[in-house]
C-alpha cells in the first residue's frame, strides 16, 4: 500500500508541477473532439450511402453509385484505423502536397471510416421501417427523396439509436491510435506523466477510469434520449 501511495505521489507531482494537467486537458479536448467530429461526419455519409444502396437499382446511375458504395464500405471496414491514419498523413497527404494538421487527419479519417460502418447500421434501420411507410409518402405524390428524408429516415435513426450510441463509444476508445500520427489524445497524455515519473501503473489506471466515465456519460445520455423518443412516441 505504501508503495502504491509513492507512485501517487510521483503521478500527482507530474500532474501538477510538471505539465501533466495542461496534457491531460489537451489529450481530452482532442479525444472528444475527434471522436464526436468523426461520428457527425460519418453520420452524413453513412446516411447518403444507405440512401444509395437501398434506393431501386432500375436505372444505370444507381448500380454504378452503388458499386461505389459497396467498395468504399468495404476498403474502410476491412482495414485497421491506424493502418487508414497512417496511410493518409504519411502516404496520401504528400502525394497531393496537403497540409493538415494531425488532429485534422484524425478526423477525417474516423469520419470516413465512422461512414462505412454507420452506413450499414443505417440501412438496417432504413429496412427494419414498415415498407408501408414508403408506399404511404409515393401514394401521396412525395418523391423517393423526399420519402426517405422526410419519414423513413427519421424513423429509422429511432430504430438505431442504441447502434449509434455503440459506435461512438467506438469511436472514444479508437482515438487511442491517433498517436501514431503525432496528435495528443489522451493515451499520449498520461503516457507523458508516465514516462517523466518513470512509473505507468497509476498514470495508465487513471486514465482507465477516465475512459469509463465517458463511455458511462454516453450510455446514460444515450437511455435519456430514447426515453425521451418514446415519450413522444406515446404522445403520438
Amino acid at each position: 500500500m505504501g508503495n502504491f501511495g509513492q507512485k501517487w505521489d510521483q503521478f500527482v507531482d507530474i500532474f501538477i508541477n510538471y505539465g501533466g494537467s495542461d496534457k491531460v486537458i489537451e489529450g481530452l479536448k482532442n479525444t472528444l473532439i475527434i471522436a464526436i467530429s468523426g461520428l457527425l461526419i460519418g453520420i452524413l455519409i453513412g446516411m447518403l450511402i444507405a440512401a444509395v444502396r437501398v434506393v431501386p437499382k432500375y436505372k444505370l446511375l444507381p448500380r454504378i453509385l452503388n458499386g461505389f458504395c459497396t467498395f468504399y464500405v468495404g476498403m474502410f471496414r476491412g482495414t485497421p484505423m491506424v493502418v487508414q491514419l497512417l496511410i493518409f498523413y504519411y502516404v496520401l497527404l504528400p502525394i497531393l502536397g496537403l497540409k493538415m494538421t494531425s488532429v485534422a487527419v484524425s478526423i477525417l479519417v474516423f469520419g470516413l471510416n465512422s461512414g462505412a460502418y454507420v452506413s450499414e447500421i443505417m440501412r438496417s434501420g432504413i429496412q427494419s421501417v414498415d415498407p408501408g411507410q414508403m408506399e404511404a409518402g409515393r401514394a401521396v405524390g412525395l418523391s423517393f427523396s423526399t420519402t426517405m428524408r422526410m419519414i423513413v429516415i427519421p424513423q429509422a435513426v429511432k430504430n438505431i439509436l442504441p447502434t449509434l450510441g455503440n459506435e461512438f463509444i467506438m469511436l472514444i476508445k479508437d482515438t487511442s491510435v491517433v498517436s501514431f500520427v503525432g496528435a495528443t489524445d489522451l493515451y499520449t497524455a498520461f503516457n507523458y506523466i508516465g514516462t517523466n515519473s518513470y512509473e505507468f501503473m497509476v498514470p495508465y489506471l487513471v486514465m482507465a477510469v477516465i475512459y469509463i466515465v465517458l463511455v458511462v456519460i454516453i450510455s446514460i445520455g444515450i437511455k435519456l434520449m430514447e426515453r425521451s423518443l418514446k415519450k413522444s412516441d406515446r404522445r403520438n
